[in-house]
């Protein structure tokens, strides 16, 4: 991780598709494309990748997310839980929509679970989202079913765990509505864009318009279409559309390497039982970007991070003091700075949750360490990063 690494002759020629044609809008201009309908093309792919019926491409991920809250009916005043570990793009989108960002603690498996979604739930709650963090899954299919039997809604973020699977059904397919994030430092990407994809036809419709204006795409004249709905501009270009067919193309090959490299730097610790690792649904399906292990408790970790730095070792994350992904330094949310009011239901719906904390993910998050795993690196920098880890092991525990 991430694609960039793996940038070459193959993301050149569909670009150069592109230029050749000059059209890098994806609707119309049928005359001119010489047969060349990148973000076609690459939702195609991921369909097929995915199994699922329906997959509409946009900017960003964070798009996604709104695109897919919006297609379900979820607004103002409405609650979703969402979990303390994530990426801050999970609350813009909810708070996009008019809705309330409700958090609830995550377990070792870094993610929700249907115990700690019961105690976030009141009578406003109309969605779960549950976010697929650095690579790997938790109760997915558990939650799945819970949200089904309670009539909530389930938008699966799977923007940091492209490729993977649990027990052979692709992460983002299990709810109502998956996304992935295809920007610059994700698994594969297009530079910047995003993906929505569902199995149901209706909420593909609502989808695919919501991106672009409303527009009804039916027929061939952009200036006769109808516009069913209100929507915004999350079109995602063709010159991105581009570098994602390529990029596409090598997700088995970027999942067999993440996943070779991540055994080999797991081998570091074998000689350390202080140290345990993530729960993971599924081993063989992950996408491996992240290897994740956990200390003893927070004083060891701190104390880790200091000799990891020591060693010079780049690549590794120490979440709990992290300013993007973790709730504790998310004061922009708390205090929800924006630069335009929110609601008074939103408003109000914050005190439920800002000044409690969440003891039981702090628990894990001040224990926990991500290190990434690199597509390009060498035999010889895997050993040299191994050497370091053991090392910076040993001034801890030793």
């Amino acid at each position: 991780m991430p694609g960039f690494e793996w940038f070459s002759i193959e993301e050149k020629k569909q670009v150069n598709d592109v230029l050749e044609s000059g059209v890098l809008m994806r609707y119309n201009f049928d005359g001119a494309r010489n047969g060349h309908w990148k973000a076609l093309e690459l939702e195609s792919e991921i369909s097929k990748k995915l199994n699922v019926k329906h997959t509409h491409l946009c900017s960003s991920g964070t798009a996604a997310l709104q695109i897919g809250l919006a297609a379900l009916g979820i607004g103002s005043g409405d609650e979703v839980i969402m979990p303390t570990f994530t990426f801050v793009a999970t609350f813009e989108a909810i708070l996009s929509v008019g809705a309330i960002p409700v958090l609830a603690d995550i377990d070792q498996s870094l993610s929700l679970n249907v115990e700690n979604i019961k105690k976030a739930i009141t009578p406003k709650t109309k969605a779960v989202m549950l976010v697929h963090m650095c690579g790997a899954m938790g109760e997915v299919e558990k939650i799945a079913e819970y949200c089904k039997a309670n009539n909530l809604f389930l938008v699966e973020d799977a923007c940091q765990s492209i490729g993977a699977t649990f027990q052979g059904k692709a992460l983002g397919t299990f709810g109502d509505v998956g996304t992935y994030s295809l920007d610059y430092v994700k698994t594969i990407t297009c530079g910047e864009g995003g993906a929505v994809f569902t199995n149901n036809s209706k909420t593909h419709e609502i989808i695919q318009a919501f991106t672009d204006h409303g527009h009804d795409h039916i027929g061939n004249d952009r200036g006769a279409e109808n516009h069913p709905y209100i929507g915004f501009n999350f079109r995602i270009s063709e010159l991105n559309a581009a570098v994602g067919v390529a990029q596409i193309a090598k997700l088995d090959k970027i999942l067999e390497t993440q996943r070779k490299h991540k055994k080999q730097i797991k081998e570091a610790f074998g000689n350390f039982p202080q140290i345990s690792f993530r729960n993971i649904g599924d081993t063989e399906g992950e996408n491996a970007s992240f290897l994740t292990i956990f200390t003893p408790d927070q004083d060891t970790a701190q104390k880790l991070v200091e000799a990891l730095k020591k060693e010079e070792l780049d690549a590794y994350f120490y979440w709990y003091i992290n300013n993007w992904h973790y709730y504790k330094k998310w004061d922009h949310l708390k205090g929800l700075k924006s630069p335009f009011s929110y609601s008074n239901e939103i408003k109000n719906g914050f005190t439920t949750w800002t000044d409690s904390g969440f003891p039981i993910s702090d628990q894990i998050m001040c224990r926990t360490i991500s290190f990434l795993i690199k597509l390009n690196w060498s035999e010889e920098e895997i050993e040299n990063r191994k050497s370091k880890i053991i090392q910076s092991l040993k001034a801890v525990f030793n």
